[in-house]
C-alpha cells in the first residue's frame, strides 16, 4: 500500500469514511498501521494519555516533535498529522511557521492540525503558504479549556452553532484539507459536513461526519480506569489484561516457574567443565 497523502484524504469527501486514530510512539503507530488507519494523529492529548497531565496545555513543541518522530519511525502507510500544541500558533505567523516546520523537518509529519476558527486564519494561511497541509479543528477545542470553562459540548445554542458553521466555511475556503469536529451536536455537525467541501472527522459529533477519530488508549481500554467521555466506545480492556499478565509473571517469579528450561541459555558441558576448573584453580591459589 502506498503512503496516504493529504490531497487523497481531501478527495475522500462523501466517498469513503475516513479512519483516524491517535498514536504517540513507535508501537502504537505500528498497531494503527497494521489495523488500516487512514490518518494517524500525533495528538497533544499525549499530555493526558501518556504523560499524566490534567490537560493538553502542558506540552510544548519540543514534546510534540519528540513523539511525532517516534511515530514516523514506524513508517506507517497512514497520513501522519502532528498537533500544533498550545502557544505554538498563538504567536506571530512567522513563529507559527517555524513551529510547524519543526514538526515536519524533525518530527517527520506530513501535515499539522491547528485548533480554532476564523481568528486563526492568518497563521493557517502562513503555514499553507509554506506548502504544509493543515487540518482544522472546531467545536470543543481542548486548548481553550480555560476560556470555555471546562470540557463542554459546543454549538448547542443557535448563535454558537451558526458561528461554528461560519468558522468551518472560512477554514475550508482558506485551504485546510480536512477538519476535526469535537464535542458538537450531531445536527450541527451534519450541517457543517454538508456545507464544506472538505472532509469532517468527528469525535463526539455524531455519525454524519465524513470520518471518525478516537484516542487509541480509549479504544483499547488502556486508561487504567480513567473517566471516559460519552462518545468513547472501548473495543478492548487491555489495561486489565496487562495487569493479569503481570500478576501471573510475578507469581511465576515467586514460585520459580520462570524462567523455565526453554527460556534459559546453557553453556556446553565441556566448556563449563573447563571454566569450573579454571575458577577452582584460581581459588586454590588465592587461598
Amino acid at each position: 500500500m502506498s503512503k496516504i497523502t493529504a490531497p487523497e484524504i481531501r478527495a475522500r469527501k462523501s466517498k469513503a469514511k475516513i479512519r483516524m486514530v491517535t498514536a504517540y510512539d513507535y508501537p502504537t503507530a505500528k498497531i494503527a498501521s497494521r489495523a488500516g488507519a487512514d490518518v494517524i494523529l500525533v495528538g497533544d492529548s499525549v499530555a493526558n494519555v501518556v504523560l499524566g497531565h490534567g490537560d493538553t496545555l502542558s506540552v510544548d513543541i519540543d514534546v510534540m516533535v519528540h513523539h511525532s518522530a517516534a511515530v514516523t519511525r514506524a513508517e506507517p502507510d497512514a497520513l501522519i498529522v502532528g498537533d500544533m500544541p498550545w502557544m505554538s500558533f498563538h504567536v506571530s505567523p512567522e513563529d507559527t511557521v517555524r513551529n510547524a516546520a519543526r514538526l515536519v523537518r524533525e518530527g517527520g509529519v506530513a501535515a499539522v492540525k491547528i485548533e480554532g476558527g476564523r481568528k486563526r486564519l492568518d497563521v493557517i494561511a502562513a503555514v499553507l503558504d509554506t506548502e504544509i497541509p493543515v487540518m482544522g479543528h472546531l467545536g470543543l477545542t481542548p486548548q481553550s479549556v480555560n476560556a470555555m470553562g471546562g470540557y463542554q459540548v459546543q454549538g448547542k445554542k443557535v448563535h454558537a452553532a451558526y458561528e461554528m458553521i461560519s468558522d468551518a466555511q472560512a477554514l475550508a475556503d482558506a485551504g485546510v484539507f480536512a477538519m476535526v469536529l469535537e464535542g458538537v451536536p450531531d445536527r450541527v455537525a451534519q450541517i457543517v459536513t454538508a456545507e464544506v467541501q472538505v472532509p469532517t472527522i468527528g469525535i463526539g459529533a455524531g455519525a454524519g461526519c465524513d470520518g471518525q477519530v478516537l484516542v487509541m488508549h480509549d479504544i483499547l481500554g488502556l486508561g487504567a480506569g480513567d473517566y471516559l467521555p460519552k462518545f468513547v466506545r472501548p473495543y478492548a480492556n487491555l489495561a486489565d489484561d496487562a495487569v493479569d499478565a503481570l500478576e501471573r509473571f510475578f507469581a511465576d517469579i515467586e514460585s520459580g516457574a520462570f524462567p523455565s528450561e526453554d527460556e534459559t541459555y546453557h553453556m556446553p558441558d565441556e566448556s563449563f567443565a573447563i571454566l569450573r576448573d579454571l575458577v577452582e584453580a584460581e581459588t586454590s591459589v588465592d587461598r
